[in-house]
């Protein structure tokens, strides 16, 4: 199976093309995300989307964007100009959404956040619905509070200590 879930920031403004018979739209971007390991550079990936994908990545997201994308990645062989092939990676958008904002998510059918919603505030509700029937608001009512919760006088919350996998040479 290839499913890829990628957290990146957007490095370039998405660009909006057709495909050569003008029927399928497509947007490229470019994203950076963070190294593995500390000390280790940026990595830097091409994102494509497909039809009214596109059309949405090409409208929603500038350059500076966090966001979280979801896709299947793909390597493309090419041949450069000095006569040798490379491979190069892309991730291939099926879902996108905002990081750390209170955007929908892009996929066409669904929506969603990775970011905290807002508290919200009962509000005025009709308490009956129907031919001739008369709405009213309803009253709001108390909402009871959580009680407080105090931490416990315990060992303090140590992370797991992270063991770094070896290194390994594994070429794609």
């Amino acid at each position: 199976m290839n499913h890829c879930i990628l957290v990146a920031e957007v490095l370039q403004d998405p660009q909006l093309r057709y495909t050569s018979d003008t029927q399928l739209e497509v947007t490229e971007m470019l994203v950076q995300f963070e190294g593995q390991r500390e000390g280790e550079p940026p990595s830097t990936l091409k994102v494509v989307a497909w039809g009214n994908l596109a059309k949405e990545v090409q409208q929603r997201y500038r350059q500076g964007d966090r966001v979280a994308i979801e896709g299947r990645l793909s390597m493309n062989t090419i041949t450069r100009q000095e006569g040798f092939k490379e491979k190069r990676a892309e991730l291939v958008a099926q879902k996108l959404y905002t990081w750390g904002s209170s955007e929908p998510a892009l996929d066409g059918e669904t929506s969603g956040s990775y970011s905290t919603p807002a508290p919200s505030t009962p509000s005025a509700v009709p308490t009956s619905v129907g031919v001739g029937a008369a709405t009213s608001p309803a009253t709001p009512t108390s909402v009871p509070q959580p009680a407080p919760t105090v931490p416990s006088p315990s060992a303090p919350s140590v992370p797991p200590e992270y063991n770094e996998p070896m290194e390994d040479d594994i070429p794609f």
